[in-house]
């Protein structure tokens, strides 16, 4: 049983519940989050013998249902899923328990050493700590948890995002004389600056089009009421609209179809870094081949981006007129676009180097074997 919380938790563990199929072909996988958007996006993305359903409430009733049906021979939960009663409950059922790619920021290991003695009990419910950055791994062992240890990030291990290559080839085509660049996961606050940047390339390139992706499809009218309060038109792709030579502004407010807007573009602006969001996750438009920009604020993804940004994986930048100059740079200069995207594609590489490992730790940590079902 491998329970993450949503979409990206989710995706991340697939290539590791895949590879321990690969090695012991008679588990089976059941993996469980908590929202319907995963539901949605694990949709034909699950390894062989994997099957998804959403987790239980965190009641002990429910917990003990749960596991009553699903009889659970080991159970993995993702980054932050410390959930009491499931912990609780499967460790008190004999169920050996790991966490992988566990992440705490600041702020939470602030809270956590107030309540140490809670932290300490709940947490030595594992035995195995897989955490993403080694400032997790310092804060879970000031609680006193000595087994926690930095491992590879799984997130840079997740399948590319899915892409459908007919319409791949179809906008590539439209768009084959245009310059292009994508603003990727956008929260409130975000899609002016965006916006502001984008007027500044429209200054210098006329025919740009910003493909507008927000991380919450229905703030779709608030975005078209600030597009228009600029004097600017945007066409709407979850009306069936395509990019239209009038319009600048193309807003994708659809799920699923980020990994076609990476593939698409070859300038990528990640967002959820221009306000305190915390970032989102370099390794996806890196697998989709796109240089990458991006804010200032990504205490979420802290090592990662430094990691990206010293290799020139990714460039920094701080206001929406950086912005637009970083943007007019890359859609000017294939030889620089092209040098950004190894640069990211060797990040990925590094850290799939250690699936292997994660994948050992954990058949040793949970005792898996042949033969369980």
């Amino acid at each position: 049983w491998c329970h993450a919380a949503s979409v990206g938790e989710s995706l991340s563990v697939l290539r590791l519940l895949s590879h321990l199929g690969e090695q012991f072909p008679d588990l089976s996988f059941l993996l469980t989050s908590g929202t319907a958007t995963s539901a949605q996006v694990l949709t034909g993305r699950l390894p062989p013998r994997t099957q998804h359903q959403f987790a239980p409430v965190d009641t002990p009733a429910a917990v003990d249902r749960f596991l009553a049906h699903w009889a659970p021979t080991a159970a993995v939960f993702v980054e932050s899923e410390l959930w009491p009663n499931m912990l609780g409950r499967s460790s008190a059922a004999g169920i050996p328990l790991a966490l992988v790619n566990a992440r705490i920021s600041d702020r939470s290991a602030r809270n956590w050493s107030r309540a140490r003695a809670t932290a300490r009990h709940l947490m030595e419910n594992f035995r195995v700590i897989h955490c993403q950055d080694k400032r997790t791994a310092e804060h879970l062992r000031s609680l006193g948890l000595d087994h926690a240890a930095q491992g590879p990030n799984l997130k840079a291990m997740s399948a590319p995002l899915p892409v459908d290559e007919g319409e791949l080839m179809r906008l590539t085509a439209m768009l084959q004389n245009r310059p292009l660049w994508v603003a990727s996961s956008t929260h409130p606050g975000e899609d002016d600056i965006m916006l502001d940047a984008h007027q500044r390339v429209l200054s210098q390139e006329p025919g740009a089009l910003l493909i507008l992706v927000p991380r919450h499809p229905e703030r779709a009218k608030a975005i078209l009421d600030h597009v228009a309060s600029r004097g600017l038109r945007a066409t709407q792709r979850s009306l069936g609209a395509d990019p239209s030579p009038e319009s600048p502004v193309y807003l994708a407010d659809t799920l699923g179809e980020t990994g076609l807007w990476y593939a698409l573009s070859k300038v990528t602006c990640l967002c959820g870094s221009f306000t305190h969001v915390g970032g989102h996750n370099p390794f996806e438009p890196a697998q989709g081949g796109s240089a990458i920009v991006h804010g200032p604020f990504y205490n979420n993804f802290a090592e990662v981006y430094a990691a990206f940004d010293a290799t020139g994986a990714a460039l920094e930048v701080t206001d929406h007129e950086a912005l637009a100059e970083a943007v007019l740079t890359l859609l000017a200069d294939t030889a620089a676009r092209d040098t950004m995207a190894a640069a990211a594609q060797a990040q990925l590489t590094r850290q799939m180097s250690g699936l292997e490992h994660v994948a050992r730790d954990l058949s040793k940590a949970l005792e898996l074997t042949q033969d369980v079902r």
